[in-house]
Formats: C-alpha cells, sequence, structure tokens
C-alpha cells in the first residue's frame, strides 16, 4: 500500500492534474485521480490499495474502475496466490491514445455522423432546410474525411504515426507551396471573401 503522504510530490501533482483535467474531458475527478496512479504505478494495484492511497471509498473506486474497463483504459490482472483483481494502464502510450479516440469515435462521433446521415436522406420542403441541409452535408463531409484519416492513422506502425506527426510543419508548408504554384490560394481567398 502507498500512503498518500508517501507519494512522491512529482506524483501527487501528476495525480491531482489528471483530476481537474478528467472534468473537462467529460469523467469524474475520483476516476481521472485513479487512472493517473495506474498510469505512473510501477506494479498493478488492487482496488483496497487505490482507495487507501488516493483516500478515496472502496465504491468510489469499484465504480471509477468499472468506467475505465469501459474505455479499455485499464487491465485486470491477477496475481499468483492472491485472489484480489489488480489493475494497470496500458504501459504504451501509443495503445492509451487509440483506445481513447477508438471510444470517443464510438460514442460521440458516430452517432453524430448517423443523425448527419438520416438528415440528409430527408426531402427538404424550404429553402431554410436547403440551407441546413447543406450545412450539414458539409459537416458531414468534413468528419466523413477525417474518420477516413483516422482509420488510415490507425493501421500505421507507432514509429511510422509518430513520423507522419513530425512532419506536420514540413507538409503543411509543402501544401502551401503547391497551392501558391496552381494558383489555388489566391482563388480561395477570392471565395471567402
Amino acid at each position: 500500500m502507498i500512503e498518500p503522504d508517501a507519494l512522491p510530490a512529482l506524483s501527487r501533482q501528476f495525480i491531482a492534474h489528471f483530476g481537474e483535467m478528467g472534468n473537462r474531458w467529460g469523467i469524474n475527478r475520483t476516476v481521472g485521480q485513479m487512472y493517473a496512479l495506474l498510469f505512473i504505478s510501477e506494479r498493478p494495484l488492487n482496488a483496497d490499495e487505490m482507495a487507501d492511497t488516493l483516500g478515496f471509498s472502496r465504491s468510489n473506486v469499484s465504480m471509477g474502475l468499472k468506467e475505465l474497463q469501459s474505455w479499455r483504459l485499464v487491465k485486470l490482472r491477477h496475481m499468483p496466490g492472491d485472489r484480489r483483481e489488480y489493475f494497470e494502464a496500458p504501459a504504451d502510450v501509443w495503445e492509451i491514445f487509440r483506445a481513447l479516440a477508438e471510444e470517443r469515435r464510438r460514442r460521440e462521433i458516430e452517432p453524430t455522423l448517423s443523425m448527419l446521415r438520416t438528415a440528409l436522406l430527408e426531402q427538404p420542403a424550404t429553402d431554410s432546410e436547403r440551407h441546413a441541409q447543406a450545412r450539414m452535408q458539409a459537416m458531414h463531409d468534413l468528419i466523413d474525411r477525417l474518420m477516413t484519416w483516422f482509420d488510415d492513422v490507425q493501421k500505421l506502425a507507432p514509429e511510422t504515426a509518430m513520423q507522419l506527426m513530425g512532419m506536420g510543419s514540413t507538409v503543411t508548408k509543402v501544401l502551401e507551396f503547391k497551392d501558391r504554384m496552381t494558383g489555388r490560394s489566391a482563388a480561395r481567398q477570392a471565395k471567402e471573401t
């Protein structure tokens, strides 16, 4: 067991920050702090250890662990000779990112795309509805394109994806140069004004 006061200051700071960020990400502070503790822990922890370390009730920890499992952000481990369940965060941060991105997609983006597809099948009766449907089409097309790109990135090896991300400003400069050479940026600016 790790006593709360025995946690190094850096660990306490990280755990507190993740709790605050949890509220902004749509999870409660307790779940954010639990995840932070598991993420920095050198070994898997059981629910009692987490409750004692963080000063949470055992029932709050149990509910938080269920939520973390539903997000696929923790892995269940069994220790030889111990009947308790132990939990750990995936060691690979790329795996964590993928799990978060896939779950957010499933919970937030796919329902939005489904609603947009349904709305786009409707026959607009007024100019106002045609305008609204055209705006929905633009939103659908952007989200659909982003999801296609996301699927392509998900297929990459982590090392390749990291290289791609590192090329961000270089790719942007190449595309801007191409636009200048083809006159596309001038046409785009004229369209926007």
